[in-house]
C-alpha cells in the first residue's frame, strides 16, 4: 500500500508500504491559467481553495490568482493591498495551520505552476520557482546535472515554504540544512506608501538583511517569494556542476519493523534508547555514518506495528557493513528482536521516490507538535511516549511519534550565521495525530496536547530550550505554543522557534513589511 505524507508523519507505514512507494505529481500541476481574479462562481475557485493537505482548514477567500511571472506577483499584491485585502500565498499547501486556509483570507495567491528549475548565469545559482515541489526539484536538478539539495522526503511538499523555514532530509547530516544552500530569493515587497515591488536579495548583495532572514525564518512574514536561487555556500558558481551537492549514485537500505503485540514497556525504552544512544554517538559531520538516515516511526499500538526505515549512501566506504553495525546496535539488548528486512541497494532517484512520502488525493485531518533534541530524551519522556502510544482509551492507528536523526553537517554552522537557529542538535520529534473526520476533532487534539505536555511535563508542556531541548521548527507550526493554556513555561513562542535571533528578524520585518501586510498565527512582529 502506498504512504502519504499523512500516512508516513501519522506513522502508518508497514514493512511493505516502507519498500513500495510510489511517485506523484502537484496536486495542482495540471492548471494552467492567467493571473486573472478567480472568485467563487469560476469552475477552478474549488480546485485552487481545496489544495491544503490538512482539511481541518478550508479557507473561502474573495479569489485567488495563479501567478506564474514576478510581474504577475507584482500586480496581485498591488491590487490587494490597495483594496485592502488580506493575502496569503499558497506554494505546495502543506501548512500545518490555517497560515493559508484561514477564514479571514480574502486573497489567495496560488504558485504551483510557477515551478522552473534552471541555472541562471546572471546569478551562477540554479533558479527553482517558488511553486515547485520537492519532486519536480529532485528529477530536474539530478537528471539535468547529477545533483541535489538535502531537502525533505516529502515529494508534494513545495518549496515555498519548506526552503524559506530551514527544511531539512535524508541528506542533511551530510550536506547541511537547505538554507546552506540559499544564495537569495526573489520576492515582492511592499514598502511603508503600499507600493509593490520586486526585489532580489543575495547573500553578497546590499539586500543580504532580507536573504538571511529567508534561511529560516518562515514563510508568510516579509513578502511573496517568488523564486529561490540555490547555490552551496562556498561554491563560486563557475559552473553548475560545482554549485549543488553531487547526488549519491546508489542508497542502500533497510527495515526494521516491530510489533506491538511482543513490546514490553522495557522493551520500548531500549529501543527508542538504542537510537538516542547511537545518534549521539554518531553525530559529527566526519562521521563515516554522516550519510545514514534513519526516521523512528513510532505509530500507536492500534496500527499494530511501528517500524525503522534506513538508508545510506551505498558509494560510503563499507556502506554493507555499517548498515549491518547501525541494525545490530539497534537490535541490542531487545527481546524479542523485530523483524530485519534488507531491502539492499537501488539507484537513487528510483530510490528516493519508493522511500519517499507520496502525496495524496484525499488529505484527512490533522494536528502536529514537534521538538529539537540535542539529546535523547530521558527515560522518563520516553516512557511518556510509551504511554500516549499505548494509551486504550485512544483509537489512532494513523496517529504517531516520529524520531528523526538530524546534526551532523548541520551543526557545523554558528546559530546567528542563518534566521534557522538551531545548530546543535541531535534530532528532531514530531508527534501527529490524523483522523478523518470534524466529529473526532475532540478526541484527537486532546490526545496530541495531552502526549505533548506528558513528554515535555518538567519544562511547562513545550521544549523550553536546556540541555535536551532547542525549542520547536517553525515548518512544523503549533499555535498551542503561544497558547498560555498550553505553554507554561514562560518562553514566548518565537523563542521556542527562533531561539536569540528573534530581534534581528522583528527588525528586518519593520523594514521590509512596516505595514505588516504579511501575517498569520505565528508571523515574525515588527520590532
Amino acid at each position: 500500500m502506498p504512504v502519504s505524507r499523512r500516512g508516513l508523519l501519522a506513522g502508518t507505514a508497514v514493512a511493505g508500504a516502507a519498500l513500495a512507494i510510489p511517485g506523484t505529481a502537484s496536486a495542482a500541476g495540471a492548471i494552467t491559467t492567467t493571473s486573472a481574479k478567480i472568485g467563487p462562481g469560476d469552475a477552478r475557485y474549488q480546485d485552487l481553495v481545496l489544495r491544503g493537505q490538512n482539511r481541518r482548514f478550508v479557507a473561502k477567500p474573495d479569489y485567488a490568482r495563479v501567478i506564474q511571472s514576478s510581474e504577475d506577483a507584482v500586480a496581485a499584491v498591488q491590487d490587494a493591498v490597495r483594496s485592502g485585502k488580506r493575502i496569503a500565498v499558497r506554494g505546495g499547501g502543506h501548512c500545518f495551520e490555517d497560515f493559508v486556509d484561514s477564514s479571514d483570507i480574502e486573497v489567495l495567491l496560488d504558485m504551483s505552476t510557477y515551478d522552473a528549475v534552471t541555472w541562471d548565469p546572471q546569478y551562477r545559482a540554479f533558479s527553482i520557482g517558488a511553486g515547485a515541489i520537492l519532486e519536480t526539484v529532485y528529477k530536474e536538478l539530478f537528471f539535468g546535472w547529477g545533483l541535489t539539495v538535502p531537502g525533505g522526503g516529502c515529494l508534494g511538499v513545495g518549496v515555498g515554504g519548506h526552503f524559506a523555514g530551514g527544511g531539512y532530509g535524508p541528506l542533511s547530516r551530510k550536506y547541511g540544512s537547505v538554507v546552506d544552500h540559499l544564495y537569495g530569493v526573489e520576492i515582492v515587497v511592499v514598502d511603508a506608501r503600499g507600493r509593490a515591488r520586486s526585489v532580489v536579495a543575495t547573500r553578497d548583495n546590499e539586500h543580504r538583511d532580507l536573504w538571511w532572514a529567508h534561511t529560516g525564518g518562515g514563510g508568510g512574514n516579509f513578502g511573496v517569494v517568488t523564486r529561490y536561487l540555490m547555490r552551496t555556500n562556498g561554491s563560486s558558481g563557475r559552473s553548475p556542476a560545482e554549485s549543488l551537492p553531487k547526488a549519491p549514485a546508489a542508497l542502500r537500505s533497510s527495515v526494521l519493523l516491530y510489533d506491538w503485540k511482543t513490546t514490553t514497556q522495557a522493551g520500548f525504552l531500549r529501543t527508542v534508547r538504542n537510537w538516542f544512544d547511537f545518534f549521539e554517538q554518531h553525530n559529527t559531520a566526519d562521521s563515516p555514518y554522516a550519510t545514514l538516515y534513519a526516521p523512528f516511526i513510532l505509530t500507536h499500538s492500534s496500527a499494530g506495528q511501528f517500524l525503522l526505515s534506513t538508508q545510506i549512501d551505498a558509494a560510503a566506504p563499507n556502506a554493507a557493513e555499517l548498515m549491518k553495525a547501525f541494525n545490530a546496535a539497534m537490535v541490542a539488548g531487545v527481546d524479542p528482536k523485530p523483524q530485519v528486512i534488507d531491502v539492499g541497494e537501488g539507484a537513487f532517484l528510483h530510490t528516493t521516490m519508493e522511500r519517499s512520502i507520496g502525496e495524496t488525493a484525499t488529505p484527512g485531518r490533522g494536528k502536529y507538535k514537534a521538538g529539537y533534541l540535542k539529546k535523547g530524551y530521558t527515560d522518563e519522556q520516553i516512557l511518556a511516549m510509551y504511554r500516549g502510544l499505548t494509551d486504550t482509551t485512544y483509537t489512532g492507528p494513523t496517529s504517531s511519534v516520529l524520531l528523526i536523526p538530524y546534526g551532523g553537517k548541520v551543526n557545523t554552522v554558528p546559530s546567528d550565521a542563518t534566521a534557522a537557529a538551531q545548530r546543535d542538535v541531535v534530532a528532531k520529534m514530531v508527534l501527529s495525530a490524523s483522523w478523518d473526520t470534524a466529529a473526532d476533532d475532540g478526541k484527537n487534539l486532546a490526545w496530541a496536547r495531552k502526549v505533548y505536555a506528558d513528554i515535555y511535563r518538567d519544562t511547562g508542556g513545550v521544549p523550553a530550550p536546556n540541555a535536551i531541548n532547542a525549542g520547536s521548527y517553525i515548518n512544523y507550526p503549533d499555535v498551542d505554543l503561544a497558547d498560555p493554556a498550553y505553554n507554561k513555561s514562560g518562553v514566548p513562542w518565537h523563542d521556542l522557534y527562533y531561539l536569540g535571533n528573534y530581534p534581528r528578524l522583528q527588525q528586518i520585518k519593520s523594514k521590509w513589511d512596516p505595514r505588516n501586510v504579511f501575517h498569520h498565527k505565528l508571523s515574525i512582529e515588527p520590532s
